[in-house]
This record gives C-alpha cells, structure tokens and sequence, in this order.
C-alpha cells in the first residue's frame, strides 16, 4: 500500500511540474527571444559604428593627403565632410583642422571663425584629449589679442588634476602674463613648469629659456613666440574604433608629451 501511495504522488508531481513547464514555457521562450533581439541590436550599433568610424577614417586620411600635397581647397571641402560625421572623435579632428586652415590665412576675421570652429571641436570630443587640445588651440588662437581674463577663463580649467593638457595650459598662461606685462607672475608659472617632473623636456626647457629672457630684460620676442607655439601641430589621426593616434601617453607616462597642440 505505501509503495501504491508514493507511486500516486510521484505521479502527481510528474503531473504538476509538466503544467508548470507548459505555462512557463511561453514565458522562457520570450525572454530568450528577447535577449536575441538585445543581443543582435547591441551587435548592429557596433557593426554601425565601426562602419561609420571606418569611412571617417578614409576621407581624414584622404583630407590630409590633399593638405599635404598643398591642395587646400580639397582639404577643405573634404574636412567639412568628416566634420559631419557621427564619429563624434572625426569630427572634432576634422573641425581643428578646419580651424587651422582658418588661423592660417592670418586675418582677423578668419581668427575669429578659427576660435568658433576650435569651441564646436571642443563640444564634439567625445573625451578631455581631444576636447582640451581644441580649447587649448582657441586660447593660443586668442593669445595675443583677447584680454587676458577671456584667455586666463579659458586656459584656467585646462589646468586642473586630471587635464592631458595642464602643462601646456599653464605655459600658454605664462605667455599671456608676459605679453600683459606681469613679468613676475609669467616667471612665477615658468618655475613651475621647469621643477615639474611631470613636464616634457621641450617644455621645461622653453620655461628655462623664457626666465632667462626674463632675467635679462630681453623678453620682447615672447609675441613671435606665441605666434610659433601656434604652429605646433596636434596629433590627428584617429585609428578605427575612434582611438587618437599620436594622442597617447608614451609607456610608463600618463600624460602627452612635449608639443601644445596647435592649428596646422
């Protein structure tokens, strides 16, 4: 009789969970079906952006081809095209170059197009690497014409903890001092810089050269250069995948190194 019993209920159970899985069934079969459709979705963005970043990476390529080659108007055109791309890190590249184009013509009205085109590149980086090299190029854009509290407000952010750019922010600082008269405070920053083991070589090598014009009472050139600070170039060619290249730290070092990024 017991094994009758344990029999029935075994039956019983077999029963009960049989329904459980038949009214569950739907249920797992949804969310199967669901994490699918997540799965592919997450898939074709990448696919997308790899797509997208890929034909980005073609026309830049192309534009500073046409740039080197001293075809201007082709440059032109071509980074106007990337500068609308939704590869967010081309199209902050393509609105620096765009920028320099403009410094480069020398008129004022053009100069102040360039800081435009700078402050939309900064707006567009899709990180501080690329967004503090275009703030930092709208300053030295700035450099010797603003008044200094409009390049002290730009350049001030740029030299907090954490910013790529700090060093070449508070040089392009000391710079504007020195063209304001405050000789005392440019050479203030200019020891900073050169006592800074975070500092390139270039950089405290041009602090040092800055004191000594300082020192001497010869710092009558520091206009001629800012002027050449600007012509430094910027790191421009991003890879597939929207990595910068040339933007990275050398191994073991946190930080860019040496150049302020200028307009080409």
């Amino acid at each position: 009789m017991t094994d009758l019993f344990e029999e029935v209920e075994e039956q019983l159970r077999s029963d009960r969970y049989k329904a459980l899985a038949r009214k569950g069934a739907p249920w797992v079969l949804a969310a199967a079906a669901v994490a699918l459709i997540a799965a592919l979705g997450v898939w074709g963005w990448q696919q997308y952006n790899l797509q997208i970043t890929d034909k980005a990476s073609e026309q830049y390529a192309v534009a500073l081809t046409a740039l080197s080659q001293g075809d201007a108007a082709k440059a032109t055109q071509l980074f106007s095209d990337v500068s609308k791309s939704p590869s967010k890190a081309y199209r902050a590249l393509a609105l620096m170059q765009l920028g320099g184009l403009k410094i480069a013509h020398g008129m004022p009205d053009d100069t102040k197009a360039a800081v435009t085109l700078f402050d939309q590149a900064a707006s567009a980086a899709p990180d501080d690497m690329l967004g503090d090299a275009a703030r930092l190029k709208s300053a030295f854009a700035i450099l010797d014409t603003a008044p200094f509290s409009e390049v002290e407000g730009r350049l001030a952010p740029l030299m907090k903890d954490g910013h790529p750019y700090r060093v070449q922010a508070r040089e392009a600082l000391a710079f504007a001092k020195l063209m304001k008269g405050d000789s005392a405070g440019a050479r203030r920053d200019f020891v900073v810089i050169s006592q800074s083991l975070e500092a390139p070589d270039g950089a405290r090598q041009r602090a040092k050269a800055a004191m000594d014009l300082i020192d001497t009472g010869s710092a009558n050139g520091v206009p001629a250069a800012v002027k050449a600070a600007q012509a430094l170039p910027t790191p421009m060619l991003v890879g597939p995948g929207g990595v910068p290249m040339g933007l990275a730290p050398p191994e073991g070092q946190g930080q860019p190194q040496d150049q302020a990024p200028g307009p080409q």
